[in-house]
């Protein structure tokens, strides 16, 4: 079998609470291969931010490992966790995050400028894909909020990640825009052969996944 591209085992994470330790994650474990697509599911509050902030090294975990492309995720210090997010992993947001001051063009650009790949062939192709060609001098508060997250996604694969976080990507959106966009994502990701990790409420999404996963109490149900 192949070396997967993620391997996740036995991670634990708690917050601080009132009367202690809260415990968020609980022995969590599974892996997940390059080009292929995984569903995370499960109530608000089981764990499932937590989870894709420690993958994405913007958390670090109490026990157990993440084993992404080979480096120990948590044996990196803050400068390489910043570099693992800049070259190897990259995270759409609900909130779409993108960079007011900036214009459709640089937005898209910007990651993969960080990354010091950008390929401007590659990031017009984007823009034509994704429908953002006509938009490429607007900034962020000109845009409708599905034009928005098309501009997020655009900017997370210019990098080229090996890996894509999703957290709940059309969350903030209506459910026809929400479909479109899904629809370009999943496109997009395969094209370029990154493995994508998507936290998601919606049954719909979930079911366009290769696998799913169900996290119940801080543990895979």
């Amino acid at each position: 079998m192949p070396t997967p591209l993620l391997s996740v085992s036995n991670l634990s994470k708690s917050f601080p609470g009132a009367d202690g330790p809260v415990p968020v994650l609980r022995g969590v474990g599974f892996e997940l291969g390059a080009g292929h697509t995984l569903a995370l599911t499960g109530e608000s509050g089981s764990g499932k931010s937590t989870l894709l902030h420690v993958v994405g090294g913007l958390d670090t975990p109490d026990e157990g490992r993440v084993v992404l492309d080979g480096t120990d995720v948590g044996a990196l210090d803050d400068a390489g966790r910043a570099r693992l997010r800049r070259e190897t992993v990259s995270v759409v947001f609900q909130q779409f995050n993108l960079i007011p001051s900036l214009d459709v063009g640089r937005n898209i650009a910007f990651q993969a400028r960080l990354a010091g790949r950008h390929d401007p062939d590659w990031a017009a192709r984007l823009a034509e894909r994704l429908g953002l060609t006509a938009h490429l001098a607007k900034y962020p508060e000109q845009l409708s909020g599905g034009q928005q997250q098309r501009v997020a996604i655009g900017r997370t694969l210019a990098a080229r990640p090996r890996l894509v976080l999703a957290d709940e990507p059309t969350g903030n959106l209506d459910e026809t825009t929400g479909a479109q966009v899904l629809e370009l994502m999943l496109g997009l990701v395969a094209e370029t052969g990154a493995a994508l990790l998507c936290v998601t409420h919606s049954a719909d999404l979930a079911s366009r996944m290769e696998r799913r996963l169900h996290l119940a109490g801080g543990r895979i149900a």
